[in-house]
């Protein structure tokens, strides 16, 4: 399938809602950069896609194209249920967008997003994104990736949202950091015992002389 994709693509050929649909979920995971790049934006509109299961680079990729053939929908409340499939690959900026327009994410959905996408929203922000669902973060709070985000959060800001939530940074926190010690002489250990085995012999004559004199 993959050698095909490849070949339909090496002729100039568009991925258009023909191709695309007879690619599938089953395969769209194969597509390489330049094959998602040969994606024609409005056929996203015709076909139903779910690159959950794809790489990172796939997901940011089919998002952005999903995003341009969505556009003229942005404003409307039916482009959140139509982006939803590719959000895994949604930017922050987007994120923070759609957390004023009352989506309601769900949990599932939330602990899939892009990981430096999650981790640069705010609690308002993801209070904003989740609405009805953000109970159900404290069920998350131990467990990746929502662990993650809440250690970088301020925890009088995690208190806001009246959930729960504990781990975040205290104000007034110091980081402290434990001294490094110097390392044992290298000397070998023939040498230590020695100089050990002089000691007394040298208090010895120190005292003599404080003594005689």
């Amino acid at each position: 399938a993959s050698a095909a994709i490849k070949r339909y693509v090496e002729l100039g050929n568009a991925l258009n809602a023909t191709a695309l649909d007879a690619i599938g979920t089953r395969y769209v995971c194969l597509l390489n950069t330049t094959e998602l790049q040969a994606i024609h934006p409005p056929s996203l509109r015709l076909v139903s896609l779910d690159p959950s299961a794809c790489s990172q680079e796939t997901k940011n990729l089919l998002y952005q194209k999903a995003k341009q053939a969505f556009s003229d929908q942005h404003h409307l409340p039916a482009y959140y249920e139509l982006i939803l499939p590719y959000l895994g690959g949604a930017p922050a900026a987007d994120l923070k967008t759609l957390s004023k327009d009352d989506v309601n994410m769900n949990i599932s959905t939330f602990v899939t997003l892009r990981k430096e996408s999650l981790m640069n929203l705010t609690p308002r922000e993801v209070q904003g994104l989740l609405g009805m669902h953000l109970p159900e973060l404290a069920q998350w709070q131990n467990r990746f990736p929502v662990w993650d985000w809440i250690q970088v959060q301020k925890q009088s800001e995690l208190d806001q949202l009246h959930i729960g939530l504990t781990g975040g940074t205290q104000e007034g926190y110091i980081n402290i950091i434990t001294p490094k010690f110097p390392a044992m002489s290298s000397a070998p250990l023939g040498t230590v015992a020695t100089a050990f085995h002089l000691l007394p012999a040298l208090l010895l004559s120190v005292c003599m002389v404080s003594i005689l004199s």
